[in-house]
């Protein structure tokens, strides 16, 4: 499900979209938009750039958003751009090729192409690229969480695993197996699944993962968080899982909306696991 088609549920419109957007829109942050980071038409990302900062070289969240894997677009998520940029983080916020004219990995490939292209040119934007996070929500966190449990994805881009220091994912799809005939023919043939499958690649060494979820959250069931959960404590890697009560699954992404936003800490949670990496980092 993504924003442009259940965005708040009670008043998800353009409407909605405009309110949720309106302190990117009006704000001094500095948007740098329809960068690309690739030859393909949707391989392209906006930049968020905080106002009013003296430093050059802030950490930096690369968010992908969800859709299905097949819609969605970056211009809706400016709110998610601000948000971070209230906490001092520059953002890049990334389209990438979708079903039904690609199929898996190439959307997840479309993930590394931008996280390298993030890592090599960000210092231009005020990022510093020894401090690189991923964030994403639904079918986004599923990209980012592959981008960064399994090593081949960034290497086929010529970059280390490691430019990655942590992720967030919020109602990831991380551990399931297709029943929709539409998801079957995205990641088939049946024995393709594994390689979809974020708990394939654990292995205890990933960055350390924050699984962020809504218990009304009737779209992405919880076995996903709790299978990659366990998995990471099984293999000895480091985890956080939260749960909040009265989120769903497009209401954990709407709280970080300037008027959603007391719903539940989703911001203040995600920034302070990745502040925490930043303290280990010095």
């Amino acid at each position: 499900m993504s924003i442009s088609t259940a965005l708040f549920i009670s008043g998800c419109t353009q409407l909605g979209i405009g309110l949720a957007n309106i302190p990117a829109k009006f704000s001094a942050i500095e948007i740098k938009k329809d960068i690309a980071y690739g030859d393909h038409s949707s391989q392209k990302l906006d930049i968020y750039i905080p106002q009013n900062t003296q430093n050059t070289s802030l950490p930096v969240i690369v968010f992908f958003y969800g859709g299905r894997w097949k819609e969605g677009k970056k211009d809706i998520y400016a709110f998610v751009g601000k948000a971070f940029n209230d906490k001092n983080y520059v953002v890049a916020i990334a389209d990438y090729q979708k079903y039904p004219n690609i199929k898996f990995p190439v959307f997840v490939e479309d993930g590394a192409k931008a996280i390298a292209w993030v890592h090599s040119n960000i210092k231009d934007y005020g990022g510093n690229p020894d401090q690189i996070f991923v964030s994403g929500h639904s079918s986004g966190a599923h990209i980012g969480a592959l981008v960064t449990a399994d090593e081949s994805y960034l290497r086929a881009e010529n970059k280390e695993p490691s430019i990655i220091k942590a992720f967030a994912g919020l109602a990831g799809p991380y551990d399931f197996i297709p029943q929709a005939d539409d998801l079957k023919d995205m990641f088939g043939p049946p024995e393709n699944y594994p390689k979809m499958t974020v708990t394939t690649y654990i292995d205890g060494k990933e960055p350390p993962m924050l699984l962020l979820w809504g218990a009304k959250d009737n779209t992405v069931w919880e076995r996903n968080l709790k299978l990659l959960s366990e998995q990471i404590i099984k293999k000895k890697g480091q985890v956080e899982t939260k749960i909040y009560p009265n989120l769903d699954h497009v209401g954990i992404v709407s709280s970080l909306t300037w008027f959603f936003r007391r719903k539940a800490p989703v911001l203040d949670d995600i920034d302070r696991f990745f502040k925490k990496h930043l303290k280990k980092e010095k």
